[in-house]
C-alpha cells in the first residue's frame, strides 16, 4: 500500500525537477523574467480582486487603507513598485536587472495599476461602477495574451530557426 501512496509523490517530485530543469535550460534570461512577470501579474491581479471583494463585503481581515481620511488606492503601490523597478533598470547592473525579484515586482506593480485603470482613465472612483469593468477586461486580456504567448513559444522558436536561422 505504501508504494501506491508514494507513486503520486514521486511523480510530483519528478515533475518539479523537470520543471526546474526546463526553466533553466529551455528559457533564456529574458524569457524567465517575462514568465515571472506574467505569473506575478496573474497572481496579484487575482489576489487584489479577491481582497477588494472581501473588503466590499466586510469579510475577512482586510480593510481599506486611509491616510488623513483619504482612501489610498492600490494603484499608488503599483506606481511606487514601477518606480523602484525603473530605478534599478536605469541605475542597476545587469545582474540586478535580471533578478527574479525585480521581474516579480514589475508584474505585481503593473497588476495593481491595471486593476484600477478605469479609475485612472475617468479620474473618478468607478471601481464598482459599470465603467470599472474596463480594468477587469484589460487585466484578464493581459493574462490571456501572456498565456498564449508562452504556449506558442515552441512554435515561435521553430519559425525563428527555420525562417531566420536563429
Amino acid at each position: 500500500m505504501a508504494t501506491t501512496a508514494s507513486a503520486p509523490a514521486a511523480a510530483a517530485v519528478s515533475a518539479a525537477r523537470e520543471l526546474r530543469a526546463g526553466y533553466h535550460q529551455d528559457l533564456g534570461p529574458g524569457e524567465r523574467s517575462t514568465l515571472i512577470s506574467w505569473l506575478a501579474f496573474t497572481a496579484t491581479f487575482t489576489a487584489v480582486r479577491v481582497i477588494t471583494y472581501s473588503i466590499r463585503d466586510g469579510v475577512g481581515p482586510f480593510r481599506n487603507v486611509s491616510l488623513g481620511g483619504a482612501h489610498i488606492h492600490h494603484y499608488m503601490w503599483g506606481i511606487a513598485g514601477l518606480s523602484a523597478v525603473g530605478a534599478v533598470a536605469v541605475r542597476g547592473d545587469d545582474r540586478l536587472r535580471r533578478h527574479p525579484l525585480l521581474a516579480g515586482t514589475y508584474g505585481s506593480a503593473l497588476a495593481l495599476i491595471v486593476d484600477e485603470l478605469a479609475l485612472l482613465l475617468d479620474l473618478q472612483d468607478v471601481y464598482w461602477a459599470k465603467q470599472g469593468r474596463l480594468s477587469v477586461d484589460i487585466g484578464v486580456g493581459a493574462v490571456a495574451v501572456g498565456g498564449v504567448g508562452f504556449a506558442a513559444l515552441p512554435l515561435l522558436r521553430r519559425v525563428a530557426r527555420r525562417c531566420f536561422g536563429r
